[in-house]
């Protein structure tokens, strides 16, 4: 018998190595592509569900939510100046008698939520029944926050439908009862840049929600929807 005869295996070339690594890494590829898709179905299927007209809104909910986007200064973006819209429609069709305004405050020199809350307040709506969320540094967080700092337990999102479906998507993995309205309007200069990176923001979502689990930026004490939106600030 000759050295190695009782082998069972052969040596591969590396022609043939290299197709084998490249067969596997080609499965992973679909795999991760597979997995990817499947991220993006669920939370479109379950955000979606909670999308309803303006006219459907739920009312009584604890508060109207909106997330915040830029600002020039003082003034909110035509994106954001629609979402608000849309909050003070809600609100004065007796939705809800708090508006909560959740977004970027983490430099003194840009501060979203102080223009949405002038913006509001510029229209009728009395300081005291809007709070102020400093630390919304993205979805996640400001539903986070709602949930945990001011302590609301059912709310209506107002934004945009590609940005909202993610939204309630958090929301309902944060235990919290949601209902969205669309508040695009009209269509924006970016939409498709918006849409591309919405594509990324579920992905990370879902490994927030679902996989890490994770805390948001800053919590801290409590600050009750129910109570008196100046102590927000403002």
């Amino acid at each position: 018998m000759t050295r190695g005869s009782g082998r069972t295996g052969v040596r591969l070339t590396a022609r043939e190595k290299t197709r084998r690594l490249l067969a596997v890494g080609l499965c992973a590829v679909l795999a991760l592509a597979a997995s990817i898709a499947a991220v993006q179905v669920r939370i479109e299927r379950l955000g979606s569900r909670s999308v309803v007209p303006a006219s459907d809104a739920p009312k009584g909910v604890d508060c109207i939510l909106v997330p915040g986007a830029l600002v020039y200064g003082t003034t909110p973006s035509t994106m954001l100046a629609d979402r608000l819209q849309v909050a003070l429609d809600l609100y004065r069709e007796g939705v809800s008698d708090r508006i909560l305004v959740s977004g970027d405050h983490g430099r003194t020199e840009y501060d979203e939520v102080a223009a949405m809350k002038r913006w509001l307040t510029d229209r009728g709506v009395p300081s005291s029944a809007v709070f102020m969320d400093h630390a919304g540094f993205d979805t996640y967080d400001s539903l986070y926050r709602a949930r945990d700092v001011f302590l609301v337990r059912s709310a209506v999102v107002a934004t945009q439908r590609f940005h909202l479906v993610r939204a309630l998507y958090i929301g309902d993995r944060l235990g919290l009862d949601l209902s969205g309205v669309d508040a695009a309007v009209r269509p924006y200069v970016k939409d498709d840049w918006y849409r591309i990176r919405e594509f990324f923001a579920r992905i990370k979502a879902f490994l927030e929600t679902e996989i890490l689990q994770v805390s948001p930026t800053y919590l801290g004490d409590p600050i009750p929807i129910s109570g008196d939106g100046n102590q927000t600030g403002g």
